[in-house]
């Protein structure tokens, strides 16, 4: 069986697979050619330091991920095709904070936005959104 790790992530990633027009994956390579409906990649992050509470023994996670949203498009589109596929990206985080109840709560940050430059690929711009999943286990390994 999956560790409350593997399950809250694959948990995250099945929901942002929900009603989005851009091609969703998870811990892959930036592509050289990024799909016509842009790309969604969910980076598994880091689980942080937990806050241990004695008894019984409790682990407090406060797991921070990456979704990085990419389009390709000519300049004068790349934005507003960039933040057509963030407003998909909250609705679909809105949808269950509790990812059907493996997590307390997921927060997300405001999109932090840049144009990138790889070689052969013109024309990127992409953002990077912090999601922050809040839950509690009874070992850091399972």
């Amino acid at each position: 069986m999956p560790s409350l790790r593997e399950q809250v992530l694959a948990a995250l990633f099945l929901q942002i697979q929900q009603d989005q027009s851009a091609t969703v994956k998870r811990e892959e390579p930036l592509p050289e050619k990024v799909p016509d409906g842009g790309l969604v990649i969910l980076r598994d992050g880091d689980p942080e330091e937990p806050e241990v509470l004695p008894s019984p023994v409790t682990y407090l996670w406060q797991h921070q991920a990456e979704i990085e949203v990419v389009v390709q498009r000519p300049a004068r589109e790349a934005a507003t095709a960039l933040d057509a596929l963030l407003a998909e990206l909250g609705i679909a985080l809105s949808a269950d904070r509790t990812l059907g109840g493996l997590v307390n709560w997921i927060e997300w940050s405001a999109p932090q936005t840049r144009d990138l430059a790889i070689d052969g690929a013109a024309g990127l711009k992409g953002a990077v959104v912090t999601v922050t999943l809040h839950y509690a286990s009874s070992d850091p390994l399972l």
